[in-house]
């Protein structure tokens, strides 16, 4: 029953916030929901569970699990304030909100949580039908647009996801017996010879096309800057620092059975290259961009492709890659909770109508410059550190050239993001002339609205300068499952 409590607890309670819709029990459910979620996985990480049905939990899973898990909570506790404050151009709907939240959570858990590769496709969609009405959650144009591009392309991802999923059935199906799409079993067949390896393959390609989709490498990521630039903040930070957790989880699944089978570098140069691929266009965006919440969406698909590539370089970097899950899962997703102060601040999302930050929102401008550092990738903060690791084990391997090329584009995309940020943090008059209301008095930030974001800027220094000995076990285990 313990692994089943992650999903249990979240579910029944976005079921009973449905029917009750005064805002202060909506509000209390979503804390209750993120608290005992993380009550539960907190008693997963000491007492050991027995898979169950079609439910396991090893490494990998609870890895993603307890970001889940955090990086929910810091959201559920900012929700507060965000509703609280209201919304810049509509009135909040907690009780539209928080039921999709808590099951968004739920279906999240059973991503991390099966082994079962058909479940774990069902999942994944049920992730995608729970946040497409937080995205439409203002109601207005652009963001029903938004929505609507979001499900098609993920439902087209989703559906190729499905067609390898089939796919790897038929590979596992050629011995007697008949096939099993669970992970150990598959995993044994590959290692066994057992599997017909060209309908893994591409079984594989299709899972990494279908998955990457909604895991937001390019050129497969057209939805995700729309979907940021809409979704309410909080949303925003969940899309960025759980969402993509969860199809990046998915390809890892795959790439699991196609290592077994001894078809791993085939596997690592398709991640290589479409790592590098959205590592490069999402820079050429972020040089571009002036849209705020845009330009940290298209920093999420320049570290999914630091992703893709850690895990394509192999070795260190596959370590590398997973701390550096956790370190864009956390900073950015303060970093959407810090876009969101600046929102409900100043009224825009364009950057260029956005000066003084640090003077109207002394605390927020502080921690935005912090997290804008340490997404950049500069010491002291935990993003140096795992990029640093894929960096490092990519020069020492047979191309170092693909080092050099990973340096010298994150160091493009650092300057493309400081240069919208850093103007925003600065005193002076707007770039644009569709000024923003002058300036409101300094030291008017709700706590609430600050708690998060400086809980992460904490972690993100201390994840930069040492690694805590638990957690610097389970990546090692978990880099372990994926040829790390």
């Amino acid at each position: 029953m313990l692994l089943l409590s992650p999903i249990a607890l979240p579910a029944l309670l976005g079921l009973f916030a449905w029917f009750r819709r005064a805002p202060r029990t909506q509000l209390a459910l979503l804390l209750a929901g993120a608290g005992l979620h993380l009550v539960a996985v907190l008693l997963l990480w000491t007492v050991p569970a027995a898979p169950m049905a079609l439910l396991a939990l090893d490494d990998l899973g609870k890895l993603f699990l307890s970001l889940t898990s955090l990086v929910f909570g810091l959201a559920a506790v900012y929700t507060i304030s965000y509703l609280a404050h209201g919304t810049h151009d509509a009135p909040a709907r907690p009780h539209r909100l928080v039921p999709a939240l808590l099951w968004f959570l739920a279906a999240m858990s059973l991503v991390t949580l099966t082994h079962h590769l058909a479940v774990l496709w069902a999942a994944v969609e049920a992730t995608t039908l729970a946040t497409a009405p937080l995205i439409a959650f203002y109601r207005r144009p652009a963001a029903l647009e938004a929505t609507w591009k979001y499900l098609l392309l993920c439902s087209v991802g989703i559906a190729l996801a499905l067609l390898g999923t089939f796919f790897l059935g038929m590979a596992a199906s050629r011995p007697p017996g008949g096939a099993s799409l669970t992970l150990e079993t598959l995993e044994g067949a590959a290692r066994a010879g057992a599997t017909a390896r060209p309908w893994l393959k591409a079984a594989f390609v299709l899972a990494l096309v279908g998955y990457g989709t909604k895991k937001g490498l390019a050129p497969m990521h057209t939805w995700l800057p729309d979907a940021h630039s809409q979704a309410p903040s909080p949303v925003s930070a969940l899309l960025s620092g759980v969402v993509l957790n969860g199809a990046f989880l998915g390809i890892l699944r795959f790439y699991q059975v196609v290592l077994a089978s001894g078809d791993a570098a085939f596997a690592r140069t398709l991640l290589l290259l479409l790592g590098f691929v959205s590592i490069g266009l999402a820079t050429a965006f972020m040089v571009n961009q002036r849209d705020y919440k845009r330009l940290l969406a298209y920093s999420s698909v320049e570290n999914m492709g630091v992703l893709a590539a850690g895990v394509g370089v192999g070795g260190t970097a596959a370590y590398g890659a997973l701390l550096h899950a956790v370190n864009h899962s956390l900073v950015k997703a303060g970093l959407f909770l810090l876009a969101g102060n600046v929102l409900q601040s100043f009224g825009t999302t364009a950057a260029g109508e956005v000066r003084g930050v640090r003077r109207r929102l002394p605390a927020t401008g502080l921690l935005l410059l912090l997290l804008s550092l340490a997404i950049g990738g500069l010491p002291p903060f935990g993003p140096f550190m795992s990029e640093f690791m894929v960096f490092q084990s990519a020069i020492r391997g047979a191309a170092p050239w693909l080092g050099v090329l990973l340096a010298g584009l994150l160091a493009v995309a650092f300057l493309g993001l400081a240069g919208v940020v850093f103007p925003m943090l600065a005193p002076g008059p707007p770039a644009t002339p569709s000024a923003a209301p002058q300036a409101a008095p300094a030291g008017r930030e709700a706590l609430l609205s600050l708690l998060s974001p400086a809980l992460v800027a904490a972690a993100a220094v201390v994840l930069g300068l040492r690694l805590p000995g638990f957690l610097a076990h389970l990546l090692g285990e978990a880099a372990a499952q994926i040829g790390g």
